[in-house]
């Protein structure tokens, strides 16, 4: 929901900083299957932020595997595919996720209205 250049990733290292946690950033078009992001999030430890820059371009199968690990912390993995398909449930660590996008329009309602704040950035006024 904010611009190029207004410091989006700077202000979530300060966040990470402040919270005296550490911090993972990747990039949206980079998660491009659902298991990426279980790969991801799995390396997180407890407290840690995940700052996901250009969020909005998620698809929508790795968005429905974010969903449980942002509301409740844990991923549900199938393994197979047909009649051999099992799904497994990894426990995952409480997390901060800070998603970042250029163009609000392009968040899917149900990812938007999981986040618990909204922040828009602008460009600094010059006095």
């Amino acid at each position: 929901m904010v611009p190029l250049g207004l410091g989006k990733t700077t202000l979530s290292h300060i966040i990470a900083n402040e919270m005296d946690v550490n911090i993972r950033t990747v990039s949206g078009p980079s998660i491009e299957r659902p298991g990426d992001l279980a790969a991801i999030l799995s390396g997180l430890q407890p407290g840690d932020v995940l700052f996901i820059d250009e969020i909005h371009r998620l698809s929508s199968v790795v968005e429905e595997v974010l969903y449980p690990a942002m509301e409740d912390f844990f991923l549900d993995i199938v393994i197979g595919k047909g009649e051999e398909a099992r799904s497994i449930r990894i426990d995952l660590p409480p997390f901060t996720l800070i998603g970042a996008t250029t163009r609000a329009g392009s968040l899917s309602a149900p990812l938007r209205d999981r986040f618990g704040v909204h922040l828009r950035l602008e460009y600094y006024k010059r006095n």
